[in-house]
């Protein structure tokens, strides 16, 4: 079973190349889970499942999600609910693959695709302070928001 201390994290850098050069960035998600924080920017992209509401939305997510190979998550700091997300993500996944393999009668399912699910180290904080005005990869941002550690 999946940990808290057993999450990869993933480098802002290491993101951002994958972003501009994959391939298939279609293949790559970015989750931002932040909730009211998440006013003067995210990730280009990034789609917003609000830690508030992930328990209800966390099925919705997972069949939004189940064609991509690489999931990244992240809040402000990734400290609490950035982690604590994909947590929740990868053991609802691992649930409804056993889930899955109990055989259903009339019913064919499609092989699920192997994921990486990785936790953005330093959240959007750390993110923006690199790529903030980096418009390939940061949408709607607001430099005056995050001046001065403003948004805490």
């Amino acid at each position: 079973m999946v940990t808290v201390g057993s999450l990869q994290r993933l480098q802002a850098t290491t993101l951002s190349t994958l972003l501009l050069e994959s391939p298939d960035p279609s293949s790559i998600a970015i989750v931002d889970v932040r909730d009211d924080d998440y006013i003067g920017g995210h990730i280009r992209g990034a789609v917003n499942f609000p830690s508030q509401t992930l328990d209800a939305t966390l099925p919705t997510l997972i069949r939004k999600l189940e064609d991509k190979e690489t999931v990244v998550f992240h809040c402000a700091l990734s400290q609490q609910r950035g982690p604590s997300a994909a947590l929740k993500y990868l053991r609802e996944k691992e649930r409804l693959a056993k889930l899955a393999q109990q055989p259903q009668e009339g019913e064919e399912r499609k092989p699920a695709v192997e994921q990486k699910v990785y936790v953005l180290d330093k959240g959007f904080v750390g993110w923006q302070e690199v790529y903030g005005e980096d418009e390939r990869l940061t949408e709607g941002y607001r430099k005056e928001l995050w001046k001065d550690g403003y948004w805490m």
